[in-house]
């Protein structure tokens, strides 16, 4: 064992103590899997990430660093708030990407590619996994352990990213907020939802011939309420002790991008918040340029120093 430089970022915030909160050591060399694991564990955030030195092909390819992810349990091949979180860390200590203004992380989803703005960065949301409607079993499920009618259900989609994303869409983000999910129906589930800040003008039913990836609505136009937000998130997930709630999800919100401006159900570029029902005050900013869309929000140090692995 021996002192590494270690930092602990919020992410998705201005403001430290709002976000989400994310351990990054910044010297992961030499550690094996289970010490990450098990120093993960101990950290009691969401998340943790080691960063290493790119892979010899990953060099090749362009990475200015690599990374490995983990929450309570397990690693995972790519996530938003780690990967905006490392890079903000990376930077701050030094990092100079090849490439003014560009950052390449590579990790289990392979090269994720992050765009400096100002303050924030913004991550390249990678391809979805899985995408489309959900099964109308899956559906009147998610309604249940949800405590809402399957009519209150708009829309629906994959946005499997990595994470084994469900997202579903309701009528207001005064529904999302007023949710209290029953984990013994929802305790297996990966669960997105999203609803509109302000006023989201919905047209008539599609049925299964809809929109793509939305089975029963479109979306006319999405309204913000006032201080820039169009839409609220929550993120519902397996927790150690049952379901558990994440404050701020990169890759949710990227995965729930794809499907909504995919969908014609949101503009091409909006903000959401998450959080709000825990306390915090996420704000994740979108933006579609081309074929690709960004995924970002600003970062702050809150604990900097060394950690003895």
């Amino acid at each position: 064992m021996r002192q590494r430089p270690f930092k602990q970022v919020d992410v998705f915030t201005d403001q430290p103590y709002l976000g989400n909160p994310l351990a990054v050591v910044l010297d992961g060399e030499g550690l094996t899997t289970e010490a990450m694991q098990q120093f993960t564990n101990w950290t009691n955030l969401s998340e943790a990430t080691f960063l290493l030195p790119p892979t010899e092909a990953g060099a090749a390819a362009g990475a200015d660093y690599r990374v490995r992810i983990f929450c309570p349990g397990r690693e995972l091949p790519f996530a938003g708030h780690p990967t905006l979180g490392s890079c903000h860390a990376w930077l701050q200590a030094g990092g100079r990407p090849r490439t003014p203004g560009r950052v390449v992380q590579e990790c289990g989803v392979g090269l994720v590619t992050l765009r400096q703005d100002g303050e924030r960065l913004a991550f390249a949301a990678p391809p979805l996994l899985r995408s489309g409607p959900l099964d109308e079993a899956d559906v009147a499920l998610i309604a249940r352990g949800l405590g809402v009618e399957r009519g209150d259900i708009l829309a629906h989609a994959w946005c499997h990213n990595g994470p084994n994303w469900r997202g579903v869409m309701l009528a207001s983000a005064e529904q999302v907020l007023a949710l209290r999910p029953d984990a013994a129906v929802l305790g297996a589930l990966d669960i997105g939802v999203v609803g509109p800040r302000g006023k989201v003008g919905v047209i008539g039913a599609h049925g299964s011939h809809g929109t793509p990836g939305n089975q029963g609505a479109s979306a006319t136009s999405v309204d913000d309420d006032g201080d820039g937000v169009a839409f609220e998130v929550r993120a519902f997930f397996p927790g150690n002790n049952g379901l558990a709630e994440d404050p701020v999800t990169g890759s949710l919100n990227a995965g729930l991008a794809q499907w909504l401006i995919g969908a014609q159900l949101a503009p091409t570029k909006y903000i959401a918040a998450q959080g709000t029902a825990l306390g915090r005050a996420g704000r994740v900013h979108v933006e579609q340029e081309g074929d690709t869309i960004w995924v970002g929000g600003g970062s702050v140090t809150c604990v900097d120093g060394q950690v003895l692995l």
